[in-house]
């Protein structure tokens, strides 16, 4: 199963974690540097939740993000649902 958030589409996204090593000046010592860049990659906050959706009378397994939960509470399920191609 993909990473991928079924609502609003999101995916891992690459970055970089920055490593700083020294005191920094205005606590008395010459400033902090970096010392090392390192790719890594960031994931979403995702959530697998089961749904109730009262327009189809039936249950859907969804995998979405913390924000695509909000989204789906805010404007509803079936609209939602609808929106994002999940139901046909």
């Amino acid at each position: 199963m993909a990473r991928r958030c079924c609502i609003l589409g999101r995916r891992p996204a690459r970055g970089r974690r920055i490593r700083r090593k020294g005191k920094p000046k205005k606590e008395g010592g010459i400033g902090t540097h970096v010392t090392a860049n390192t790719p890594r990659v960031f994931f979403p906050n995702f959530r697998r939740k089961k749904l109730f959706v009262p327009e189809l009378g039936r249950w859907v397994s969804l995998r979405l993000s913390a924000r695509g939960l909000k989204t789906l509470s805010k404007k509803g399920s079936y609209a939602t649902l609808r929106e994002a191609g999940v139901l046909r």
